[in-house]
């Protein structure tokens, strides 16, 4: 029966010539079934961001801003592009699927923010992200969210 839903394209995640070192990157990614709220739970969305902050930590990632919503979540992160952006993604997803059993969508969606107008609009949609889902009223008010 499945057979005959409409299949997600792959997204292309290969890395142009033209886009160099320290870029700027919007990332999202789903949990698989619409309507679960896997990181609704405080605890899994406290290891999400710990986790983040550990790759940040550890050079896997620059960090800038991080959001957890309870079936999505929104990060904006400078990546070494010599290891490849899908590569630390899947890296980073399949440590969450074993420990948490968290269930992501296969892809991910994936912007390069190509100016300081596209990386301040992109932080300011993550920070107001929690509110305009009408989850909080002040975007401080939203605990499973960090900055730098």
């Amino acid at each position: 029966m499945t057979d005959f839903l409409p299949r997600r394209k792959q997204l292309p995640h290969g890395i142009p010539s033209w886009v160099h070192q320290g870029a700027r990157h919007f990332i999202t990614m789903r949990c698989r079934e619409q309507g679960v709220t896997p990181f609704a739970d405080a605890a899994t969305a406290q290891k999400i961001i710990d986790s983040a902050c550990h790759y940040d930590a550890i050079g896997k990632w620059y960090l800038w801003r991080m959001v957890v919503m309870p079936d999505h979540i929104h990060f904006i992160a400078t990546f070494d592009l010599s290891k490849g952006i899908k590569k630390t993604i899947q890296t980073w997803r399949t440590y969450h699927i074993k420990a948490n059993a968290i269930r992501f969508q296969d892809d991910f969606f994936e912007h390069r923010l190509r100016d300081e107008d596209a990386f301040s609009e992109k932080c300011e949609y993550i920070r107001m992200n929690p509110v305009q889902k009408g989850l909080v009223s002040c975007p401080e008010d939203w605990s499973y969210q960090w900055a730098r």
